[in-house]
């Protein structure tokens, strides 16, 4: 046993670099775990001014000036946020309270559907057990209204503190835009002068994390536009906060489309019954989940990306259990870079070995 962890540590700490970057990662995720919710803006801000970074670098490529270039990229960005902050979360806001205030209707229709279960299925279930269940499911969703009540209204004092989030954000992208050379090679400047091994990771992960990122916002904006164009198509109320959630739930795969599906189902079925129209619309809404398993995803994403199932719900449940929404938000980037950190290390100290042996 001694041999192996003697191994293992020669293997992968042999280099003062590697244990540098060890300690630069610890650190990094210790910071993450422990200080994300303080951090959050400027988290959400390196992301963004990650994924505008690409489009930056486009520009440039068609000899566009890079500080013209930083303007039209943050001028756009700032647009959609507009647009967002102006439209979209006003109209899914109002289609959320209506929701709530119309939610004792929909479940007196609902209790009604169901108690004509024992007379149309005797065999099945009797009239007693029915009323049990509706019993038990209407404490249940009484307890989530209840909920969804008291954050609405818990969510008023922070309402002045999302106004300077929307302020600061922005900012702190434009300047991660227009510095940014500067501020990576101040944070460069602090590294060891050989980087071998630390570059050779870097790549990797940038690749990696790049097309992630990017695909993946590019994938909600698709599948949220599409969702409330086929909910809308066949009159669906809340079309707006189901095709944010469903545009939502592709951050966590299986997991997200499996929960969002409930609501669509059960609002489709309240407003129409089980009638044709109905069952269109759940054809359409299938067609999109399955384009999007099947069509978009491997568009967007390459193999380097493809992380297993099992390893998005631990990352979900380890990540989220840790740091909330935000961990859920951020589970999937963050099970990325260890398996590209995983990938890369061996073939980064295999890559410095040979310059060692020449020296």
């Amino acid at each position: 046993m001694k041999d192996v962890a003697r191994y293992w540590a020669q293997r992968y700490f042999s280099d003062e670099e590697a244990v540098i970057f060890f300690l630069l990662l610890i650190g990094g995720f210790s910071i993450v775990i422990f200080m994300g919710a303080m951090l959050a803006p400027f988290l959400s801000s390196v992301v963004l001014a990650y994924l505008l970074a690409g489009i930056v670098r486009k520009l440039e490529e068609v000899r566009v000036p890079f500080q013209l270039a930083v303007v039209l990229v943050f001028l756009i960005f700032v647009s959609l946020l507009s647009a967002l902050v102006l439209v979209v979360f006003p109209l899914v806001w109002r289609q959320l309270m209506t929701l709530i205030d119309e939610l004792p209707g929909m479940l007196a229709a609902g209790q009604q559907l169901l108690l004509l279960l024992p007379e149309q299925y005797p065999n099945l279930i009797s009239q007693g057990q029915m009323q049990e269940l509706i019993g038990v499911a209407a404490g249940e969703i009484g307890l989530v209204g209840q909920k969804l009540v008291s954050l609405s209204l818990s969510s008023v004092p922070n309402l002045f503190g999302l106004m300077i989030y929307l302020v600061l954000v922005p900012i702190l992208v434009f300047f991660l835009l227009k510095d940014r050379d500067l501020l990576i090679n101040w944070f460069v400047s602090h590294l060891p002068e050989k980087r071998v091994f630390m570059t050779g990771i870097w790549r990797e992960m940038d690749q990696q994390l790049a097309n992630y990122i990017r695909g993946k916002f590019i994938e909600i904006a698709i599948v949220g536009v599409a969702t409330y164009i086929g909910l809308i198509s066949f009159g669906v109320q809340y079309s707006a906060l189901l095709a944010v959630l469903v545009g939502l739930s592709v951050l966590v795969p299986y997991i997200g489309a499996a929960v969002v599906t409930v609501p669509v189902v059960l609002i489709g079925m309240f407003q129409f019954g089980l009638n044709d129209t109905f069952f269109y619309m759940l054809m359409v809404y299938g067609v999109i989940q399955a384009l999007d398993g099947n069509v978009l995803v491997p568009l967007l994403f390459s193999e380097a990306v493809n992380l297993h199932p099992v390893a998005i719900i631990v990352a979900v449940l380890a990540f989220g259990g840790i740091w909330g929404f935000w961990g859920i938000f951020f589970a999937i980037p963050l099970a990325t870079l260890l398996k590209a950190i995983l990938y890369a290390w061996p073939r980064a100290v295999d890559a410095s070995e040979p310059e060692k042996e020449v020296l």
